[in-house]
């Protein structure tokens, strides 16, 4: 099974080491943040999820991985911050896996 880790800031992304998955507690202001996620792909992590927040700086970082089948770097809600783009990315994600949308049925 792939590996699995979180990215973004400590507050948004402690809860997830009780479940298991690789912690790694990244402010969108760290010069090193976007070597960190590139440091994941390199290890061969398969999923990382990365806090809105964070996911605007690493747009460009984020975006030469988006076309790989692996990893899936998947934007999720952290506690402060959001634009909407984590809840989006994955009902666009799910849209697109079971061909219908989640909370409003199919198209």
């Amino acid at each position: 099974m792939d590996r699995i880790a979180v990215l973004g800031d400590y507050d948004s992304i402690y809860g997830f080491g009780a479940l298991g998955l690789e912690v790694i507690p990244v402010s969108p202001d760290d010069p090193d943040a976007s070597s960190k996620l590139e440091g994941l792909v390199e290890a061969g992590y398969g999923i990382i999820y990365v806090t809105e927040e964070l996911a605007q700086v690493l747009s460009s970082t984020i975006a030469a991985y988006r076309e790989r089948p692996l990893p899936a770097i998947v934007s999720i809600p952290g506690i402060k911050n959001n634009t909407g783009s984590g809840v989006e990315a994955v009902r666009h994600s799910v849209e697109q896996s079971v061909g219908s949308d989640i909370l409003f049925g199919s198209k």
